[in-house]
């Protein structure tokens, strides 16, 4: 994992000491709430429904023990005992006082985090893939790149009030678990004929009020060129980005309006103004960055584990489980371990401070000690023995994290809505619990196979309903909510955008109307196809006359 040098350390702390400051003043009255909000956004502060968010930077979602303890700390400490994990890899408390958000920031920093930048107009946390490093598909771990990325991003001073706030998604392997291409841009790796290594590149991808998927405006870019790459384009983001207008300023708008050619032509035009800028200075950087990710002391092990096996053979619960939230590793006798934060009933991404220490301790026992948020709000042990998975599960188990739902129905994104949100329009939390009761036969689970459900509660999309096999946008109609449903999005490499069904259904109408577009697929599906195959072939008609003659 990447240490902080000693610039990084003196540069937290000074932030948090301005910081400070800043909310004495405003608590005095020195600053109005006008005055304070650019300061108190700059810092990860949002002001919410019922009191102060504080969103913490969790970047490329990489946690230690230490990190995750601290984490948990906080939430006991400064909020209600919980946290929240977020589909930007990021944590946020609800519940958090203005005169303790300093002392916050304090212990953050102690353990080599922070909140800059997971608000306003500026890069925002930069998310990578939850399995780097691990996964038996991957050409290479993202992370390093990502980190050149957060360094050079941090305060960058052409870059910290751009036209709209900007999204990074970086992933090392062919299967997209980055979502690369609904961000603003998207970096995926490739092999050339020479067996060289470089970076597709996407930009223009994005969801909100105008769902986009990013156009690729560089098949194949040497690592060496990344930063002055990502120069470019931002500079050409920065020049012909709309600032009159917020809903028409991201730069999928502006790839949207000149065309995808004509962007290509700009960024290429810049570029070729400085080609190799400081690539040696960076190319030194990123070699020093990528001896912290160096792959652990991983023993030497057969691919057969006896133990695993018989504890599958003797206890149902557990093969279930470990059938359905193990993944495999690039290493014999490893697996990856994902663990679900959607138990029955449960609120998508939420942990207790006592869950959290629970996590931290199997991370520092099991799995070297790191942990992973994902962007589906679920946290992962990347390097775990399958020799050790049974103790594993008993211990998640014993404190309700043991919900054997990974990538099924149950495992529902959905953002907090309008239980704390000030932006959103209706609810998301009971509309993910609700499904989440109907739904919680994990057998019945399984026979619907893969599928992603994703809730937002309000346009903006931070549950990422577009982008769900099935997506719920929640709405408001002359002071009642009301939920409308897409299908067939995917954040996959075959990435798509939902399509509407048809008009929105009362809150408690919701659950029954899953149940109907799962049971159509299930009544017409195709040996072995999954649902998002099924809906492709199949096209929206079968399961809107499933939906609405039933209602």
């Amino acid at each position: 994992m990447y240490r902080y040098d000693e610039f990084d350390h003196q540069f937290v702390s000074e932030r948090t000491a301005q910081f400070r400051d800043q909310a004495n003043r405003r608590m005095s009255g020195e600053l109005t709430e006008d005055e304070f909000r650019p300061l108190r956004l700059m810092n990860g502060l949002y002001l919410q429904l019922h009191a102060y968010m504080l969103r913490v930077a969790i970047p490329y979602g990489t946690l230690s023990g230490k990190q995750m303890r601290q984490l948990a700390y906080i939430a006991d400490k400064y909020d209600r005992g919980y946290g929240h994990f977020t589909t930007r890899q990021n944590i946020q408390y609800n519940w958090i006082k203005l005169e303790e958000t300093a002392d916050i920031l304090q212990a953050l920093s102690d353990v080599e985090m922070h909140a800059i930048q997971t608000s306003g107009n500026c890069i925002r946390n930069v998310t990578t893939d939850h399995w780097a490093g691990a996964a038996a598909d991957e050409l290479l771990d993202p992370r390093p790149i990502g980190e050149l990325i957060r360094q050079w991003s941090s305060l960058h001073p052409e870059f910290s009030f751009l036209p709209r706030k900007f999204k990074f998604a970086i992933t090392g392997a062919p299967h997209d678990r980055a979502a690369v291409k609904v961000h603003d841009i998207g970096l995926r790796a490739h092999k050339n004929d020479k067996g060289e290594t470089g970076w597709e590149v996407m930009v223009g991808g994005g969801q909100g009020r105008t769902p986009m998927i990013a156009v690729t405006v560089r098949d194949f870019l040497p690592e060496k060129e990344v930063i002055p790459y990502m120069e470019a384009i931002m500079r050409v983001y920065n020049l012909f980005g709309r600032r009159d207008n917020k809903y028409k300023a991201r730069i999928k708008i502006l790839v949207h309006e000149l065309g995808a050619e004509k962007f290509k032509a700009e960024v290429e035009a810049e570029y070729a103004k400085h080609p190799a800028q400081t690539t040696e200075v960076e190319q030194r950087e990123l070699t020093r960055i990528e001896k912290y990710f160096a792959q652990p002391s991983f023993e030497k092990m057969s691919r057969f584990a006896p133990h695993f096996e018989n504890a599958k053979r003797e206890n149902v619960d557990f093969a279930r489980w470990a059938k359905n939230n193990l993944a495999t590793h690039q290493v014999d006798g490893y697996t990856i371990v994902n663990i679900s934060l959607k138990p029955e009933g449960g609120i998508p991404g939420d942990a207790t401070g006592e869950q959290m220490r629970v996590m931290a301790t199997l991370a520092e026992r099991y799995s070297f000690d790191e942990m992973r948020v994902s962007h589906a709000q679920n946290i992962v042990l990347p390097h775990v023995k399958l020799e050790d998975t049974f103790a594993i599960w008993q211990v998640l188990k014993a404190n309700d994290l043991a919900a054997a739902n990974y990538g099924l129905i149950g495992d529902i994104i959905a953002c907090p809505g309008l239980d704390y949100c000030a932006l959103a329009t209706a609810r998301s939390i009971p509309i993910a619990q609700a499904i989440s009761r109907k739904f919680a036969d994990v057998k019945k689970q399984e026979e619907y196979g893969p599928v992603k459900l994703n809730i937002s509660g309000c346009i903006n999309a931070c549950g990422h309903h577009h982008v769900g096999h099935i997506g719920i946008l929640g709405l408001d109609k002359k002071g009642e909510e009301f939920y409308q449903i897409t299908l067939g999005g995917s954040s996959s490499e075959n990435a798509s955008i939902g399509t509407i069904l048809g008009p929105g259904f009362a809150a408690h109408e919701v659950p029954d109307a899953i149940e109907t577009i799962l049971n159509t697929y299930v009544k017409l599906r195709e040996p072995g196809e999954e649902f998002l195959g099924a809906y492709r072939r199949l096209g929206p008609k079968p399961f809107k006359e499933a939906l609405y003659a039933a209602a």
